[in-house]
């Protein structure tokens, strides 16, 4: 069971030539977990921007699931995450394409992300 409350903002998909998605979350003060959002295709790149801890996480094609380049803004440094990162789910959605997982620790609580996928 789930402790922590997700809140969706808004999220947008184009199905052009390249497939694009913006989801705006918001997590409560609960317990983190970790949080699937279905896209509808398989992305080549993800960038979650967690807006309050000013925070940068990119999955590029071909990464190993739960990693991530990772940035925190208020050093400026970057590290390879390679265990609390961005997971690409290829099928499994009532969309009937792809999905992200991201860790618990990157859906931190009481943060607001900007994320965006592209395919």
């Amino acid at each position: 069971m789930t402790n922590q409350v997700l809140t969706i903002v808004s999220q947008s998909n184009s199905d052009s030539i390249v497939n694009h998605a913006l989801i705006r979350a918001t997590t409560d003060a609960g317990t983190a977990t970790a949080e699937t959002f279905a896209l509808g295709f398989t992305p080549r790149r993800v960038k979650v921007v967690n807006l309050t801890g000013l925070i940068v996480d990119e999955w590029f094609e071909g990464m190993a699931a739960a990693s991530s380049v990772h940035t925190v803004g208020s050093t400026g440094v970057t590290t390879l995450e390679a265990v609390h990162g961005i997971t690409v789910n290829s099928q499994g959605n009532t969309l009937g394409g792809a999905s992200i997982t991201l860790d618990a620790t990157t859906m931190a609580a009481s943060s607001t992300f900007a994320i965006e996928a592209v395919g």
